[in-house]
């Protein structure tokens, strides 16, 4: 079956410079990927908690991942969160190039896709974790989750979970620039975590550029149950909290 691709970009989906990384240590690292894990999950009435929550946390981060986290927290408090709600579902639901799915923007609905989530699974194991069975291992909040506590208590899945944002970092960049395109409020979000990543090498900023471009691929194959779907509240770890409220309180 043949493959097709989305239309050449437009002004709407431009290419954006990669951002420079800021000197972070691993404590700081660890806590951006959890505050964008948190605030990049499906909005509820727990929204204003959690927003408290980082605001708070992010207090000692770099001056530019800091500065990111609190715009985005000074936003939503200016907005109702049904408002916040819809919003959402408008842009990481209903935009393909706006996936948090991380396996989606290199195999779209082809018959890789089914292969880079077992993958996924297979590496989760291997850090010591397990994934909810209502959530695709490939969510980028529950990836952050994992780079975010798994390197507390084991260097090694510290570096799986390194591993897995590394091998699909060109998809954080595809998102990091659609949402730019968008203006969108959780660009900065998104612009947090590539500021604690390592600077791109030429090989993944080229296919950073080639999805950018052509978009993920979309072959159906009848793989409906693994492609992106209705994002909702999960506890998708163990229980964690920035600063005191227990996951399931954070992430509901």
């Amino acid at each position: 079956m043949k493959t097709t691709f989305l239309p050449k970009p437009t002004r709407r989906t431009p290419q954006l410079a990669p951002l420079s990384p800021v000197p972070a240590s691993a404590s700081q690292r660890r806590t951006t990927h959890m505050a964008a894990s948190l605030l990049l999950g499906y909005p509820s009435l727990r929204t204003p908690q959690i927003v408290a929550e980082v605001r708070r946390a992010v207090v000692g981060l770099p001056d530019p991942v800091a500065a990111r986290f609190t715009a985005f927290c000074d936003y939503t408090e200016t907005r109702d969160p049904a408002d916040l709600e819809a919003e959402y579902v408008r842009t990481f639901d209903l935009k393909r190039k706006c996936s948090m799915y991380l396996t989606y923007f290199a195999t779209g609905d082809t018959r890789k896709r089914g292969t880079a989530l077992v993958r996924f699974v297979e590496a989760y194991k291997a850090a010591g974790w397990e994934i909810a069975d209502d959530e695709l291992p490939d969510y980028l909040p529950a990836v952050l989750e994992l780079s975010a506590k798994a390197g507390e208590d084991s260097p090694e899945a510290a570096q799986i979970a390194a591993g897995l944002l590394g091998s699909h970092r060109e998809g954080v960049e595809v998102l990091r620039s659609a949402l730019a395109s968008m203006t969108s409020p959780w660009t900065g979000v998104v612009e947090a975590v590539c500021l604690t990543l390592p600077a791109l090498d030429r090989a993944t900023e080229k296919r950073f550029v080639e999805l950018v471009t052509s978009g993920p691929p979309t072959e159906m194959v009848g793989l409906s149950a693994m492609g992106p779907h209705e994002s909702g509240p999960s506890g998708t770890l163990a229980p964690f909290a920035l600063g005191g409220a227990s996951a399931e309180e954070a992430r509901r």
